[in-house]
């Protein structure tokens, strides 16, 4: 046996040059694809079957189901779609998963592809260097073709040849002499390679070559193709254990649906398999049948068949639980129940799983979002302290400070969240807005401490028995209601997809907010010439004043963070847009 720990260890290495070759062009086309991607996804609430077609073309484009699943969880999360218009993006995943096999079936086995794949990444490296974004996508995402394809010419060249290792074929020879039991044993033994690797990509591959080089018959290899659609869904419900309920439904929808799939398979497995004989038999006449093939072209011709199983396996499959769907999403509700939390958690982010820089991002956008709606009922609690009924005031205080801890708390998540995206290879624009996140969600986590200081501020009042003078007062409320102008601004700019950002509306607020402070400090001095209040009242009132007008600095820092500049610069632009 010629085939020792040395040859394990580069075969080991070839796959992982094949996965990491999957990955660099995954990530190529998504950044190429950018926003484009989104609105893919975004696109296939209408009908089931655009569902379908929708998972399909973002399959294709992704180079992994597992991704498009994620991303559909996150369009879930953010309400942007319900549980049962994913299913059709999850169906049209499976079938996208194919492409990759017809790629390595066609390129692969029936043409030299290594040369051309060296070409290619001779043609496309110099790109990398290009101050275009685009162009230096392009070229990541064509060196990880080239990548992918030489990392499968290694694990070709890598198996251990029949002819020189007899023991090894005999031992997986002896587990294909039990008839249907030996189909349910490779479909078991897909399910492992899937899981091992990790990558449903890299098993197809693998199972491929195994065809390809004579160590497993057609029927064996179609088996294993359907232990690889299980495998693929485990993998997906292991990482949505973490996550939120939607996560997890979404994930045994794939499972059950995957499951079902290979049960009805297995009951017509071998008509089925006689009927891609049949059809190879007559797209290629004079051919020998795919089920024994024994010489290289009909081997690499039983690679295609393979491919051709299961994308018809998926594609049935598909058309014959479409209808079904409605019932498996009730059953999967059913056992997956949401769980009443008392504590509070984000509701956009799936702690364990991350779906593509972009619409992580876009998920992490939308926690910001609900940050703002969070301060702003924290300003009503404040504006209620201070002008309701006395009796209500314990309710006041003790909401204000439950808020301020799930400021805390929301801060924290999302900046491990936006810290966990930026390990990605993000582009330009990618990184500028992650930066303007972190520096968003610090300036409203300060707007929540400012509140439960001002209620802290009340408090301390009302113990020492001091009361602001109704004028006073009517002077706050102006200023109150400016900051909750400053706050709907900066909800305003937040829901600007195209990001849009009324600069010049946030700069006039900033501005009245401090003309109001200014005002406002020279009632305050008359008040204490006049002996209208102490010295005591005075500091009360000059504690809310000076604390709402940082508030009004830290929501104006937001919009500069949304924008993407500085506040001269902002400045600079609004008189600029003013003079032309």
């Amino acid at each position: 046996m010629n085939f020792g720990f040395f040859d394990l260890l580069q075969l080991i290495g070839a796959l992982g040059i094949f996965i990491y070759g999957m990955k660099v062009f995954s990530d190529g086309l998504q950044k190429v694809a950018g926003h484009k991607l989104r609105t893919i996804l975004k696109g296939m609430t209408s009908t089931r079957f655009r569902g379908i077609l929708t998972g399909f073309t973002a399959t294709t484009i992704t180079q992994s189901s597992s991704t498009t699943t994620v991303m559909v969880v996150s369009f879930v999360n953010a309400g942007l779609i319900t549980f049962i218009e994913s299913t059709g993006v999850i169906m049209g995943a499976n079938i996208g998963t194919t492409v990759t096999a017809w790629m390595i079936s066609i390129f692969g086995f029936k043409m030299q592809i290594t040369p051309i794949a060296i070409m290619l990444i001779g043609i496309f490296f110099p790109f990398i260097f290009f101050g275009r974004e685009r162009f230096r996508n392009l070229a990541e995402a064509m060196i990880g073709f080239g990548i992918l394809f030489i990392g499968l010419d290694f694990i070709k060249n890598g198996v251990p040849n029949i002819q020189e290792n007899p023991a090894m074929f005999m031992f997986l020879d002896q587990f294909t002499e039990f008839g249907f039991l030996s189909i349910l044993i490779f479909v078991v033994a897909g399910t492992l390679l899937t899981l091992l690797t990790q990558s449903s990509s890299a098993a197809s591959a693998i199972t491929l070559v195994m065809l390809f080089e004579g160590w497993i018959d057609f029927p064996i290899a179609a088996a294993m193709v359907l232990g690889e659609n299980i495998g693929t869904t485990v993998t997906a419900n292991i990482a949505a254990l973490v996550g939120n309920v939607y996560a997890k439904r979404a994930a045994r929808f794939h499972f059950v649906f995957n499951v079902f799939g290979v049960l009805w398979m297995l009951l017509l497995i071998n008509p089925f398999l006689a009927g891609i004989d049949a059809t190879m038999s007559y797209f290629l006449p004079g051919s020998a049948s795919i089920l024994n093939a024994t010489d290289q072209v009909g081997r690499a011709n039983a690679t295609l068949a393979l491919s051709l199983f299961h994308t018809v396996f998926n594609v049935a499959n598909v058309l014959l639980l479409v209808g079904f769907v409605p019932h498996i999403v009730n059953f999967i509700k059913k056992y997956q129940k949401e769980k009443k939390d008392t504590q509070h958690r984000l509701q956009y982010i799936s702690s364990g799983m991350m779906s593509s820089p972009e619409l992580s991002m876009s998920q992490a956008h939308k926690e910001i979002e609900l940050f703002v709606k969070l301060i702003e009922k924290m300003h009503f609690n404040i504006k209620g302290l201070l002008f309701k009924k006395q009796k209500k005031q314990e309710r006041f205080l003790d909401k204000i400070e439950k808020r301020e801890q799930i400021t805390d708390n929301i801060e924290l998540e999302i900046a491990e969240y936006l810290t966990k995206i930026s390990s990605y290879n993000l582009t330009e624009e990618a990184s500028r807005r992650i930066r303007g996140m972190h520096s968003t969600i610090n300036d409203l986590e300060r707007v929540g401490d400012i509140y439960f200081q001002m209620s802290k501020t009340y408090e301390r009042m009302i113990s020492e028995g001091n009361e602001l003078p109704d004028e006073a007062m009517d002077r706050l409320n102006k200023m109150l209601d400016l900051v909750h102008d400053s706050i709907q601004n900066v909800r305003d700019n937040l829901a600007m997809e195209n990001g849009d950002i009324d600069l010049e509306k946030a700069v006039h607020i900033e501005n009245s907010i401090d003309l109001m402070r200014d005002e406002l400090l020279e009632f305050h001095y008359k008040q204490l010439e006049n002996n209208i209040y102490s010295n005591k009242v005075g500091f009360v009132f000059l504690d809310y004043l000076n604390r709402l007008e940082k508030i009004g600095d830290h929501l104006f820092n937001v919009n500069e963070a949304l924008a993407g500049v500085k506040v001269k610069a902002a400045y600079d632009r609004v008189f600029e847009e003013r003079g032309a």
